[in-house]
């Protein structure tokens, strides 16, 4: 077997491993993962879905965050900052390390591109209370 069909077998596992770990109404779907030239560190960028009513939970991640809504309405409450009302069309950035959480608060689902520049031996999400 191919190095190149290996990796890509494992990360499809990984990825399945950690859909069916979320939580019900939240889906994160890892897109692609690769390797940064900041040492020790990788870009994950993935597609997250929201149902209405439905919250990320409190979290962090080891690196920073960027994130683009494509549809739907939500907000995000980051540590130190006001909560923001977000829509189609609008960006937002998480901080490394501080605690945030995302919520539906519109009737359809929201979708969401997320793109995280994180260290390789973390996870990519660690829940806060």
């Amino acid at each position: 077997m191919s190095r190149r069909l290996v990796v890509a077998v494992a990360l499809g596992l990984v990825a399945a491993a950690a859909v069916a770990a979320q939580q019900a109404g939240f889906v994160r779907t890892p897109l692609m993962d690769h390797d940064l030239t900041v040492a020790d560190h990788h870009g994950v960028m993935a597609r997250v879905e929201i149902d209405p009513g439905v919250s990320s939970g409190r979290h962090t991640h080891p690196g920073e965050e960027l994130g683009y809504v494509i549809e739907g309405e939500f907000e995000i409450a980051v540590d130190g900052k006001a909560p923001q009302r977000l829509k189609a069309g609008d960006s937002f950035f998480n901080p490394a390390g501080v605690p945030h959480e995302g919520k539906n608060v519109g009737a359809t689902k929201v979708r969401i591109v997320g793109t995280y520049f994180v260290e390789k031996v973390k996870p990519l999400t660690t829940p806060v209370k």
